[in-house]
């Protein structure tokens, strides 16, 4: 089985859960189908290596993001051929993989990470651009052989969202997490070099700074933590200019009246992230929309306790009591959220016992239930299943 792979991220590019998700997925397929990576990018990877990198032209500097996007999956679509199936992740490789539908005749594997009618804010970084991408993510979908969702909360945003979809041709195959590679790192080099006191607790955030990852309302429930914690915001890729300034205000604003406020702009190597996610108090996951959450995973491979926001799939994550701590968002009530997040994480972080019985239990959990070998097994049974309903 030839299988064409199709993503916007991919390494060493990964930025998000779905690039986490592709690099990983792709791995553990490439045992069991051929697989070919067609993803962004300038390296020098090509066919031969089984990953091929596109880049929009040079005629579209300047142009609008999702007209570039466009371009990409263009190219992609010309050079898949030969495929027996194609299988897109995100919008941005979406239309990429309609069109091998289209031109070659073969079955599109769709997995949704996000949905665009859930992200109006994108509205404020692509213009006009995000009627173009949510167009490319309605034609995909509702064309697409088979969609995955990565949580059960998941497939009902997607059905909600396009009611013309058949419920029969959404499956449910969850996120994973390689916990050979997050797992607990004993070694404190990495908090040394930030300038994070190992004597304290501290509260860590990993994300980029998106209205999705809700950064802005832990900044304003950081001002009620324990005086003892300190934070560290692992949070870069400013979404819009407006964004940024936002984000900026509220950590310069938090940053004057509280110390051990960290920010690391910088998007850091894996080991680096591992090793703070290990010896972080709590992990702090504050989106106002997550489909499934990876993130948390990775925290809890590393055995720390998640305080997150009951939305979307992060409930099928992280077990409210067991593994963190729940926090309820609504929309209209931010206060209440916030208000929320600082009286978890200070409960997290006042006792110790408890902290180490969750990180103990989401460990355990990551392993039983979250392999990536599951992960690429359960996908390529569909991808059997999907071509032998074509035959």
């Amino acid at each position: 089985m030839k299988v064409g792979l199709l993503t916007r991220e991919y390494p060493p590019d990964v930025y998000g859960g779905a690039g986490v998700h592709v690099e990983f997925l792709a791995r553990e397929l490439r045992s069991l189908v051929d697989v070919a990576v067609h993803c962004w990018g300038d390296g020098a990877d090509s066919p031969d290596t089984g990953v091929t990198r596109h880049h929009a032209p040079a005629t579209l500097d300047g142009a609008n993001d999702a007209l570039r996007t466009f371009s990409v999956d263009l190219a992609m679509a010309a050079g898949l051929q030969g495929r027996d199936l194609v299988h897109s992740h995100t919008w941005y490789a979406n239309l990429a993989g309609h069109l091998s539908k289209l031109l070659y005749g073969i079955p599109h594997v769709l997995t949704a990470h996000s949905l665009e009618p859930l992200r109006p804010w994108k509205a404020e970084q692509l213009g006009g651009g995000y009627a173009l991408s949510s167009w490319a993510e309605r034609t995909a979908m509702e064309s697409a052989d088979a969609v995955v969702a990565v949580s059960d909360g998941m497939r009902g945003d997607i059905l909600g969202c396009y009611p013309a979809l058949d419920p029969d041709r959404v499956h449910v195959i969850r996120n994973g997490i390689d916990t050979a590679t997050y797992r607990p790192d004993p070694r404190t080099d990495v908090l040394s070099r930030i300038g994070i006191d190992p004597q304290r607790p501290y509260v860590l955030f990993v994300g980029r700074i998106t209205r999705q990852k809700g950064v802005p309302h832990l900044l304003r429930a950081a001002r009620e933590l324990d005086p003892s914690a300190q934070l560290v915001l692992c949070a870069g890729a400013p979404d819009t200019p407006a964004l940024d300034r936002e984000f900026r205000a509220l950590f310069d604003e938090l940053n004057a009246v509280r110390d051990g406020v960290h920010w690391i702009p910088a998007m850091l190597p894996r080991p680096a992230v591992v090793q703070l996610l290990t010896h972080a108090a709590v992990f702090a996951c504050p989106s106002v929309y997550e489909p499934l959450g990876i993130v948390n995973l990775e925290a809890m491979g590393c055995g720390t306790p998640v305080v997150a926001s009951a939305v979307g799939g992060i409930p099928e994550v992280v077990e409210d009591g067991v593994t963190g701590l729940l926090v309820p968002y609504r929309e209209e009530d931010p206060a209440a959220f916030e208000a929320g997040l600082a009286q978890a994480l200070n409960r997290v972080i006042g006792d110790r016992a408890e902290a180490e019985r969750m990180g103990a239990a989401g460990r355990d959990r990551a392993v039983r239930e979250f392999g990536w070998d599951t992960v690429a097994r359960r996908t390529t049974e569909l991808y059997a299943s999907v071509l032998a309903q074509g035959r």
